[in-house]
């Protein structure tokens, strides 16, 4: 491949002798003439905008209008409507635009990135909205846009060969591509004089060295192909891969400032959930280290909004001071999530009090009125990336009271001279319980004057100019924040954020999804488009079950088998197994149908899958989910043994499905038996363990002591791991005996719901350490009147906290 990309190389930047008046003559085409129809459609769209829209764009008629509009102002993205009038004939993605290039045998010209992106905006503004570039590109090539939030599977693709071109990638994703759709050049950002040079030399090498360009992107199809799909036989999983991949991590855990890598530094939330279900499935002290030194440094850091919560994207620096200042709604979903689970295993109020603010500042300013969820707010406010956020001393002194804003300079860092361009990012240079102990006043105390800060603090902010939002509705990235809230609404008993799960949840299948359609992945200004790739299926689906789980309304579950067995009809792999991004019956494969299998910005397609289809089969009573989900993991094995660590989400999924689910609340029987275990203290300081059974009608356990010794009773005790606990008698109801279907002998069984109670006494030495999580063994056999399933064994566990 390297030799590919130095001939590409060599050939695209020859010297270049520019022929005098070339610029006259490009010039003369800027906009086409669009047929009748589509001028009526486009002046129409721009109509529909409203007297308050604002075209982003310097060229502007004396009234105030747009000089150029084109076919963007049809679409629903927001990305792509910022381009509507550019002087570029941009075409979306579809096949309206590879039938003209065919037609007219020109290269495409591909560009992808997102609102939210800097560098993009500063390529609109140099290059997409100068004419002269304009010219080159609307006589030379078809170019085409796209938002990589809508299109994932494109991006997936189409930066995979720029990968293999360059050995680096990012947006704006610039690529050209045959009229078929496949690339023989791409890089990211390119500054204007460089981009109207490349311009000019690919059309020249289009018209002299057409067949050769044609060969050397079949071979670049050829690669993406075969490294999207995933290739190579199906494998078993190394039994120690998830050790290999928890121990890589740790490798690259900065244990001074949390972080699993140099600046940049990313939130690497896979690698967070990793890690928490390994310190509580194994009571691995290390990896909760790590997950809590990475945690309170970013609820100290600038990444953090101190004053309106939820999380920036990323930190620019080392300290996680200086964010970049968007803020992505899967990041408010997954960290609050991190920061939960931290939360339910060490108790620590403060995780709590994160998981709180951000939730809370996603439902007030990341929602629409009918319950979706918004995609991303931007960096930039008055044309100054972070400007929202920055505050200086005098700023603080107006806003609050003396004695107020006494406490909140010096609680959060301000500084005369600033620690951002002359302003301050609030951040605290001292943990909140450090800081209590230090000035000798108590925790909650101080939480309290802080929480009274920050809202005067947000108020105050509120009359400032905000930051763009960017108004799509993600299928996939509300199906995050609603498995979160379902979460957060049943370990915080809060109902708010569970009444805020099902709306979303509503809100996607009553928008987004559709009988002729089926599932849709964008939702913006009133209508849904956009087929919904891979992803949006799994993280629906993952978003229902939990709302089935903490709800018990059998309509989620329902709605999850649908979506789950939808995106196996239409991404399932029928010859490797695993899932593809995108639908075979889209047209536009030219690049080959990619798989997302490794983490990123965000969990896999296929590890959220294998989750879904691991929780389904213990669920939904269909083996079928299960037979698929370790096929799933099967033909990603092979990868995954390679490189452990970049399948963390996979790998945590992969936990669950070969050792069982991690928590207080299980099921058995493929969904016919429900176990919730909880300990509670009576008035005389004692503790005592309750397991709640639940049996769906005409289902049966056997009883404690069976009538026939062939039975398998059912039993409650504690794991092997409980040395500071044992468990006195068990209380068991007292049995059914009946006889049925099966059996004319009369058996001792128990039926609908039952209770089962035992003291926890601690013994040995009171000062020990304790395992982290109160580990409960529970064996039952569930039946009906025909037949029994295997017998099993739930793993319950409660935090000790």
């Amino acid at each position: 491949m390297k030799r590919l990309y130095h001939a590409l190389l060599g050939c695209l930047f020859t010297t270049l002798s520019v022929v005098a008046g070339e610029a006259t003559t490009e010039g003369a085409i800027i906009n086409e003439i669009y047929p009748p129809e589509l001028q009526q459609r486009l002046t129409a769209a721009l109509a529909a905008m409203g007297p308050d829209y604002q075209p982003r764009t310097k060229h502007l008629l004396k009234d105030g209008s747009p000089k150029y509009t084109n076919r963007l102002i049809l679409e629903d993205s927001p990305y792509l409507q910022q381009h509507a009038h550019n002087p570029v004939n941009w075409h979306s993605w579809g096949k309206e635009a590879f039938e003209k290039a065919k037609r007219e045998n020109k290269p495409i010209f591909l560009s992808i990135g997102y609102s939210t992106c800097h560098w993009c905006h500063v390529m609109e503004e140099e290059s997409f909205d100068d004419p002269k570039i304009a010219a080159l590109l609307n006589r030379y090539f078809v170019a085409i846009k796209v938002d990589r939030e809508r299109n994932p599977d494109v991006d997936k693709s189409y930066m995979t060969a720029v990968m293999l071109l360059n050995q680096s990638g990012g947006w704006p994703m610039s690529s050209f591509l045959t009229p078929e759709g496949k690339t023989f050049y791409g890089g990211t950002y390119f500054p204007q004089p460089q981009f109207a040079q490349l311009l000019r030399r690919v059309h020249e090498v289009w018209g002299q060295q057409e067949e050769q360009l044609r060969k050397q992107a079949d071979e670049v199809a050829r690669m993406v192909a075969q490294i999207t799909a995933g290739e190579g036989s199906a494998s078993r999983l190394g039994a120690s891969a998830i050790q290999q991949a928890v121990t890589a991590i740790l490798s690259s855990h900065d244990k001074l400032k949390g972080g699993f890598s140099p600046a940049p530094k990313f939130p690497h939330e896979s690698e967070l959930f990793l890690l928490l279900e390994t310190a509580e499935r194994h009571d691995n002290r290390e990896a909760l280290a790590a997950v809590e030194t990475s945690l309170k440094a970013m609820a100290q850091g600038g990444i953090y909004d101190q004053v309106g919560g939820g999380f920036h994207r990323y930190a620019t620096d080392n300290d996680w001071l200086i964010p970049h200042f968007e803020k992505m709604l899967y990041n408010q979903a997954h960290l609050a999530r991190a920061y939960l689970l931290a939360w339910r295993l060490t108790g620590n109020l403060l995780y709590q009090r994160v998981v709180r603010e951000t939730l809370d500042y996603a439902l007030r300013d990341m929602r629409s009125p009918d319950g979706g969820f918004y995609s991303a707010t931007y960096a930039d406010s008055e044309g100054e990336e972070g400007r929202f956020f920055l505050w200086s001393q005098q700023q603080i002194r107006q806003a609050l009271a003396p004695e107020d804003a006494r406490l909140a300079i010096d609680l959060f860092g301000v500084t005369a001279q600033g620690n951002f361009e002359g302003s301050n990012i609030l951040h605290l240079p001292v943990a909140l319980d450090d800081y209590a102990r230090q000035t000798q006043q108590p925790l909650p105390l101080l939480l309290k004057s802080l929480e009274r800060i920050r809202e005067q603090l947000r108020v105050v902010r509120e009359q400032r100019i905000h930051p763009l939002r960017d108004d799509k509705v993600i299928t996939a990235w509300n199906g995050m924040m609603i498995t979160t809230l379902a979460m957060a609404g049943d370990l915080l008993s809060e109902p708010r954020y569970l009444a805020a799960a099902t709306q979303a949840a509503a809100f996607i299948w009553e928008r987004n999804h559709n009988r002729k359609e089926g599932l849709l992945r964008v939702h913006l200004n009133g209508s849904s488009s956009v087929p919904a790739v891979q992803n949006d299926h799994a993280y629906y689906a993952e978003g229902l079950i939990h709302l089935f789980d903490v709800t018990h309304n059998d309509l989620w579950l329902a709605r999850a088998k649908e979506i789950t067995d939808a995106m196996l009809t239409r991404f399932w792999d029928q010859k490797r197994g695993g899932f593809f991004m995108n639908s075979a019956d889209d047209g536009l494969s030219t690049m080959g149908r990619p798989k997302d299998s490794d983490d990123h910005a965000i969990p896999s397609g296929n590890a959220v899958a294998l989750r879904v289809l691991a929780m389904l089969a213990k669920r939904a009573g269909a083996v079928a989910y299960g037979i698929k989900a370790n096929a799933t993991l099967a033909a990603f094995a092979g990868l995954i043994n390679r490189r452990p660590m970049g399948y963390a989400y996979m790998l945590s999924a992969a936990d669950a499905l070969l050792n069982g689910e991690l928590g207080a609340h299980q099921y058995a029987g493929r969904g016919v038996v429900e176990a919730q275990a909880q300990v509670t203290v009576d008035a005389d300081g004692k503790e005592w363990l309750t397991v709640e059974i639940k049996m769906a009608p005409g289902w049966h356990i056997n009883a404690h002591k069976p009538l026939q010794d062939y039975l398998i009773p059912t039993e409650l005790q504690l794991g092997k791991a409980a040395s500071a606990w044992r468990l006195g008698a068990v209380t068991y109801p007292a049995p059914e005996i009946k006889r049925l279907g099966f059996q004319w002998e009369p058996l001792a069984l128990f039926e609908d719901t039952i209770t089962l109670r035992a003291e926890l006494v601690r013994q040995g030495d009171q000062q020990a350490e304790q395992s982290l999580v109160l580990p409960i063994e529970l064996n039952l056999q569930a039946c009906d009147d025909r037949i029994c399933l295997a017998p099993e064994t739930l793993r319950l566990g409660l935090p000790e906290h």
